[in-house]
């Protein structure tokens, strides 16, 4: 095992782990305020799928970013609506928002890049940090990157400040805790808890973006292959915080990346079983992490609209 093929294997570890990253943090802030949030697959695919439409008739991947947001926040109001006003089941609204977002976009998929398969489409370019690029491998694989993955840094450290250190971020938390005593306290949960809901939806759709923009470079049916599933788990296996969270991510992408380089040397071994390496890891991370990872008390409980919330 050669320098390159160490620095490739790390290089795809950092784009696998982008996408998973984006929807954990979507996930994380729709959980913290108390709405399970099952729908991450169904907002990485409809983000993969917009930003790839967008930027197929534009040309331009920037308005490609932006249609993914405005439609991950869409998707976001959808669950918060159905969970936070119609009180419907938490996991079966998250469910249901999947299902109808791998049909929608598998149909409108065949519309649009059917005859037009081969194209691929424009790059986000990159953007070399002077100086610091410089750094052997670690220079090349952290700042020489497009801005996506610049925003995710970004994004953490916001993250990781405003729900441990603002009071917007403690008020997040305590409705993703105690709802009730939030409530008493004067905070509008259902407010809150729609603001959460939707910003998580933009951060995942930002994932699908980064799938469709940067990873592939052109749509295909069912792309997101379970990374919105992978990243629930990251969520717990990184007990709801940014930092642990995308480090979880950070394993679950390796161990992807570990078996696409497997198949790639052409290792006697079916590649149903390797296909199945980072489920297998993200299973046995939860079984043994069974009853140490607490979520947030009021995680899947709907909250009756209030007098603070009524118009």
């Amino acid at each position: 095992m050669d320098i390159t093929f160490f620095s490739d294997y790390l290089a795809s570890c950092i784009h696998l782990t982008i996408p998973l990253a984006y929807a954990a943090l979507g996930g994380l802030y729709s959980e913290r305020s108390g709405i399970l949030n099952i729908a991450l697959e169904g907002m990485l695919i409809t983000g993969a799928f917009t930003s790839a439409a967008a930027t197929f008739y534009t040309s331009n991947v920037w308005i490609g970013v932006i249609a993914a947001l405005i439609a991950g926040a869409l998707v976001g109001l959808l669950h918060a609506f159905l969970c936070v006003t119609l009180r419907v089941n938490q996991l079966v609204s998250g469910l249901a928002i999947n299902l109808v977002a791998a049909g929608v976009t598998s149909f409108l998929g065949r519309l649009v890049f059917a005859s037009n398969s081969t194209q691929r489409l424009p790059n986000i370019i990159t953007i070399k940090i002077p100086i610091i690029a410089n750094i052997p491998v670690i220079g090349s694989l952290l700042f020489q990157q497009d801005i996506l993955v610049y925003l995710l840094f970004i994004i953490i450290a916001f993250t990781t400040y405003f729900l441990f250190y603002t009071n917007p971020g403690l008020n997040l938390r305590a409705i993703g805790e105690y709802p009730k005593a939030a409530d008493t306290a004067g905070v509008s949960v259902v407010k809150i808890r729609y603001m959460a809901v939707m910003f998580g939806g933009c951060l995942a759709s930002l994932g699908g973006a980064y799938l469709a923009l940067v990873e592939v470079r052109y749509f295909t049916e069912e792309m997101s292959a379970g990374k919105g599933f992978i990243a629930i788990a990251s969520l717990i296996f990184g007990k709801w915080h940014p930092i642990y969270s995308t480090l979880a991510c950070l394993l679950f992408g390796a161990t992807e990346a570990l078996q696409l380089r497997i198949q790639a040397l052409g290792v006697n071994i079916p590649y149903q079983f390797l296909t199945m390496l980072p489920y297998v890891t993200a299973l046995l991370a939860l079984v043994g992490l069974a009853g140490k990872s607490t979520p947030p008390a009021a995680l899947g409980t709907s909250y009756g609209l209030n007098k603070h919330d009524v118009h």
